[in-house]
């Protein structure tokens, strides 16, 4: 299993207008290519310009198909140029992660 950890900072005052965005036109294209996310998540403390998303892959492989379909999705591909117009996004950081044994994920 691998867990693809997303953090975005959007611009500050932009982050409602963005995730009103997403909402809109990303969501859909996204979770039918990647399907649902495990978490979705903005901040309650700490920088409230950014949020936070979880996607889990069986592997590397199966993450590179999906996030392929998605990027090729022409529903997708407005969103992107949509969100680029509004200018939200400053920054995004990755993490691909694998659960501990101990602790595997829920289901």
């Amino acid at each position: 299993m691998l867990l693809d950890l997303r953090t975005y900072t959007c611009r500050p005052g932009t982050i409602k207008a963005h995730l009103a965005l997403y909402g809109k036109l990303g969501k859909e294209p996204q979770t039918r290519n990647l399907g649902q996310p495990l978490a979705y998540l903005t901040t309650e403390t700490g920088n409230p310009n950014q949020y936070v998303h979880i996607w889990v892959y069986q592997d590397a492989a199966d993450r590179a198909q999906r996030r392929a379909a998605m990027q090729a999705d022409p529903d997708w591909i407005a969103y992107v140029q949509e969100s680029a117009k509004l200018g939200a996004l400053v920054a995004q950081e990755n993490k691909l992660m694998i659960p501990v044994d101990f602790f595997p994920p829920p289901r």
